[in-house]
């Protein structure tokens, strides 16, 4: 039962979330301060010498945000709003928690939170830029856009990795507790998603008025998520760093992405991030299940 438990913990966290949401959400504001703990953990297993920009980092980028406006240009004639929630899914930033996940995986974490620093700054940039073209009454300015962003992301992001650079050099003992500890950071994780899919799940039952189109935006996200894990992959591997490339293309920052879709965008493509949610998790599940098998066969 325990290994059942330990196998499926994201799925279950989600179901839990979505069981228990009018009071589960509730903690939502609490959420930073669990990813902040998670990513100090993670960050205690990373050198700032092992943060190097790769040949495959740029490759991820140009997808993450051409084929934001390519998808965008393609579906706008059939449907805008599909259109937004697809564009919103590519050009969403890496999710912080990208790095736990791959560390679980066997992948390289210090590779992933460059990409996580270099897709933020890019999202940060073009995201003011490109949004107002496509709803033009969005009325937040370039620099306060970006201020935004940044504030939302740059905290979580650089304020542990700080933190743990500077522990490492200075107290190397209250460093060794948290790296021999480091596998917290996955456990912190599984409740942070409980939240956020509360969150989530929150929204939809109190806001979605139109079903039809809710469920093709979600559908058109599960497109987006399967094909950026996909690409990711394949981009990666061909560096050997599959896993790396996968969690740094696919797995994204739908909290931040849902804040964009209200501020920019028609509110009903926040559907696509938010059903984002379910999606990605689902692969990481599947992948850290497959994982956990090919582990279980290699200790028989």
């Amino acid at each position: 039962m325990l290994t059942f438990i330990r196998n499926w913990m994201m799925p279950i966290a989600m179901l839990v979330g979505c069981a228990t949401y009018p009071w589960l959400s509730l903690l939502a504001p609490y959420t930073p301060f669990l990813i902040f703990a998670m990513l100090l953990l993670t960050f205690c297993k990373i050198s700032p010498r092992d943060l190097k920009l790769r040949i495959w980092h740029l490759w991820l980028l140009l997808i993450q945000l051409l084929g934001a406006i390519g998808l965008y240009l393609i579906l706008a004639p059939l449907h805008p709003i599909v259109a937004q929630g697809a564009m919103i899914c590519l050009i969403c930033p890496t999710a912080t928690a990208a790095a736990v996940i791959t560390s679980k995986l066997g992948g390289n974490m210090a590779s992933v939170t460059t990409y996580t620093l270099l897709a933020n700054i890019a999202t940060a940039i073009a995201v003011p830029i490109l949004f107002p073209i496509v709803e033009p009454h969005a009325d937040i300015s370039f620099y306060d856009a970006f201020i935004v962003i940044f504030s939302k992301v740059f905290p979580l992001l650089i304020c542990p990795f700080i933190l743990a650079s500077l522990m490492r050099v200075f107290t190397p003992r209250i460093h060794g507790w948290f790296l021999s500890h480091s596998g917290l950071a996955f456990y912190l994780w599984v409740i942070s998603l409980s939240i956020v899919t509360a969150q989530v799940f929150s929204s939809f039952i109190n806001e979605i008025s139109d079903v039809f189109t809710s469920l093709l935006i979600g559908f058109t996200a599960l497109i987006a998520c399967l094909l950026q894990f996909y690409l990711g992959k394949t981009i990666g591997g061909h560096y050997d760093e599959r896993i790396s490339g996968g969690q740094s293309l696919g797995q994204k920052n739908t909290i931040l992405a849902i804040w964009m879709a209200h501020t920019y965008l028609n509110p009903l493509s926040a559907v696509a991030p938010g059903t984002y949610v379910l999606w990605q998790n689902i692969v990481n599940s599947w992948q850290l299940w497959k994982k956990q098998s090919k582990d279980n066969l290699k200790k028989q």
